[in-house]
């Protein structure tokens, strides 16, 4: 019998604006191999309340800068996660945000991007499990720039460094009884090729789905 939590990876492989869901996909389970089963869909209503209850921690990569998930699929997702779901978003998985309930609760809107870099990312809050044992490394990355909302009781864990000084990379926060972390990096799959970003995701994951 397999005794692994169950994650849910929401993306985009017949119609990605930016970042398709191939290849991302293997890495992504990959990752989580030891600790979860990953189930990856293009299907927005897996979101609903009746489907995603089965699942310990929902993963978004979803591409949907030009679209909306709908009342029902947002209902669910929010029901979801106030009620001890764990979500964790990576990169354009933000795109969530074009329901203003959904930007309320990851508590931060993705503003825009300067050219692909090479990046440094330094830690802010070392005690915290998901970057627990993570030190400052670097790597290339498209470098997200966000804006808070004031309403959200966000932890920064991760910054990087660009040319005004320091800027989000990863936060996490609760909502609800539910846990919700963000990482900025995650634009293709050579960026889950880094040791230390799969170790941050591995411990992301884990973390939003209650392992510690």
């Amino acid at each position: 019998m397999d005794h692994r939590k169950k994650a849910l990876l929401l993306g985009d492989y017949t119609h990605p604006d930016w970042h398709p869901l191939q290849g991302v996909d293997a890495e992504i389970s990959r990752i989580f191999h030891d600790t979860m089963t990953v189930q990856c869909s293009e299907n927005r209503n897996m979101l609903l309340q009746e489907n995603i209850t089965g699942f310990d921690v929902c993963i978004s990569y979803m591409d949907d800068w030009k679209g909306k998930v709908s009342p029902q699929q947002t209902a669910g997702l929010l029901s979801y996660v106030s009620n001890g779901g764990g979500l964790v978003i990576i990169h354009n998985g933000i795109s969530l945000q074009n329901r203003y309930e959904l930007k309320q609760m990851i508590g931060a809107k993705f503003l825009h991007h300067p050219a692909y870099a090479q990046l440094e990312f330094n830690v802010t809050a070392e005690s915290h499990p998901v970057t627990e044992g993570i030190t400052g490394f670097t790597m290339e990355e498209e470098a997200y720039q966000f804006e808070f909302g004031s309403f959200a009781e966000t932890k920064v864990l991760l910054e990087y460094q660009s040319e005004e000084g320091p800027k989000p990379a990863v936060w996490a926060h609760r909502y609800g009884v539910g846990r919700i972390v963000y990482l900025m990096p995650g634009h293709h799959v050579p960026s889950f090729a880094h040791e230390t970003y799969r170790k941050l995701l591995l411990q992301a994951g884990k973390w939003a789905a209650r392992y510690v």
